[in-house]
């Protein structure tokens, strides 16, 4: 007798059944069912840092169902252009995106809020008011009228100032400068006299280059040495006050995240956590072997002068005394948000400041140097 066909058959006699036609799947079958997605990168895959944001996630997502939601990512072009990412996804070209939520300023300013606003939250900052600041709620309150789903994915940290041809070192420097700059930070820019250009990522270095623009900032140094820039625009400035930090962000079609089964909308959350704090410790590492190498090719580091940082806060309350008292949306998260920011920075400069103030001291003294046998 076929051992194999003796113990099926005596299994299903103990079970008491005639046949195995009428057995129901495994409970575990049926809350893993097989769901293909396709989600759109704003971003090249050069760019494996930001890019890997959405690799990341699906890579989880695949793992933990044993492939049966496979979510499939395509780079920037390969279905849409970068800055249509978030247009694919509600119009259901694609099931999800990746991308940053200030590209689509165009449509409601409120969309930036779920990246990063001009003189906002840092990294640490920003995750703690998404998380338990109630944002990712409120943020998707808004974005429900967008026939989208909202979660943080991926954060930079606080970007670098920029690439420019020229030194900038009074407001006046900035009149009539082409720049790219994303975001609300555009606007702002623009009140102090900055030509602002929103240009996907890809398409920066040549738009440099051919002097289209005069200047133009990305992310930081890991990314911006990928794109070259310190070739053409060799004046490196900092902080990029308009990102002190930047969440990027998954948009989902809502229709069909609500689809989804529990659990593997539940996946998507946990997956898109995970990928968000992936991000952020990647950059941190890579970003200070980048910055020295930069410097080595040339790079010119500057910082901003107080001047000019002061006329862009300054520029920045006008933005949002204008936009607040036109949009109900974005004053209530706004407000949410900026409440917690004076909150944050009440403690970081108690504790984690004074930390670090002494630690770079420390550094410049040499001090943290490593030490050989003892020495």
């Amino acid at each position: 007798m076929d051992r194999r066909k003796f113990l099926q058959s005596s299994t299903v006699g103990a079970l008491g059944v005639a046949g195995t036609a009428g057995l129901a799947a495994p409970a575990i079958a049926q809350s893993q069912p097989k769901i293909q997605w396709r989600c759109t990168s704003s971003f090249p895959k050069s760019l494996d840092t930001i890019y890997g944001g959405a690799e990341d996630l699906a890579k989880y997502v695949r793992e933990a169902t044993d492939g049966n939601f496979d979510i499939q990512v395509f780079a920037a072009g390969e279905i849409v252009p970068g800055l249509q990412a978030a247009d694919a996804v509600t119009g259901n070209t694609v099931q999800m995106c990746h991308t940053a939520s200030y590209y689509y300023v165009g449509k409601d300013p409120t969309y930036a809020l779920g990246a990063t606003v001009p003189f906002g939250l840092n990294a640490r900052g920003l995750n703690a008011w998404l998380y338990y600041g109630e944002g990712i709620d409120k943020l998707n309150e808004f974005f429900a009228t967008q026939d989208l789903v909202y979660m943080p994915g991926g954060n930079t940290g606080t970007q670098m100032g920029g690439w420019f041809r020229k030194e900038i070192n009074t407001v006046a420097d900035l009149s009539g400068l082409k720049m790219r700059i994303a975001g609300l930070a555009g606007q702002v820019m623009e009140k102090v006299g900055v030509v602002p250009q929103q240009i996907a990522g890809g398409d920066i270095y040549p738009s440099l280059e051919k002097g289209v623009i005069d200047a133009a900032e990305w992310i930081g140094p890991y990314d911006d040495e990928k794109l070259g820039f310190v070739k053409v625009a060799p004046y490196y400035y900092y902080p990029g006050w308009w990102e002190g930090s930047l969440a990027l962000c998954f948009f989902f079609n809502q229709s069909e995240f609500e689809n989804l089964p529990e659990n593997y909308k539940s996946l998507l959350r946990t997956a898109s956590r995970a990928a968000n704090v992936e991000m952020l410790a990647e950059y941190d590492y890579k970003n200070p072997q980048a910055i020295q190498r930069l410097v080595q090719s040339g790079a010119q580091l500057r910082p901003f002068s107080q001047e000019i940082l002061q006329a862009c806060w300054n520029a920045s309350q006008e933005v949002y005394a204008e936009i607040n008292g036109q949009n109900a949306a974005f004053k209530s998260i706004y407000d949410s948000m900026m409440a917690f920011r004076a909150e944050t920075y009440l403690w970081q400069q108690i504790a984690e400041y004074s930390f670090d103030t002494f630690m770079m001291i420390k550094q410049r003294e040499g001090a943290l140097a490593m030490q050989s046998g003892g020495q």
